[in-house]
């Protein structure tokens, strides 16, 4: 099957021309830059959004649960670009271990901060796991008071206070993008 294009200008009013041919082929272009736009803006977000996420892999190494998972958007060339990430870290204190604990906050911490712009859910992670080594610094410091002898009374009764855990909730945070 063939098919012809005329390019006979088509007459609205007198005087006036208007090519059809002309009038698709500026539609299809500026379509077609507009396209070409969007692909590059999501292409862009989908180096930044991968860029973040294995930032924080590389730092998070024996506390990431899997991999990091990404959320998708379908550019106008039918190509699937990540708009959004996410990796899940252990964030839960290690029982009977403050040293450990006071190790794997910090990580938790460093891993959370690893990518060039945190976001405002890095940065709380983050918060978190400062406080988290706070309070394992403080049962360190406990540990080490309790073992030393004392011989005021008063001194004794005054170091007598409880280990709080972290107010990490549940044992796993994720890292948005």
């Amino acid at each position: 099957m063939e098919v012809t294009v005329s390019s006979t200008p088509l007459t609205t009013t007198t005087g006036t021309r208007v090519s059809a041919a002309t009038v698709s082929e500026e539609e299809t272009t500026q379509r077609s830059q507009q396209e070409q736009q969007q692909i590059q803006k999501l292409k862009a977000r989908d180096r930044v959004v991968r860029a973040h996420e294995s930032a924080h892999v590389a730092a998070g190494a024996g506390i990431v649960k899997g991999g990091a998972t990404f959320s998708f958007q379908r550019g106008p060339d039918g190509v699937q670009y990540a708009v959004g990430g996410e990796v899940k870290i252990d964030t839960s204190a290690v029982s009977g271990d403050p040293k450990a604990t006071l190790k794997k906050a910090e990580q938790i911490r460093a891993a959370a901060l690893a990518p060039a712009q945190p976001s405002a859910a890095d940065q709380s992670i983050a918060a978190k796991a400062a406080q988290m080594a706070v309070e394992a610094r403080a049962e360190i410091n406990q540990l080490q008071n309790s073992d030393e002898p004392t011989t005021n009374d008063d001194e004794t009764s005054s170091n007598n206070t409880t280990f709080t855990p972290p107010e990490l909730t549940g044992n796993f945070l994720d890292f948005t993008a």
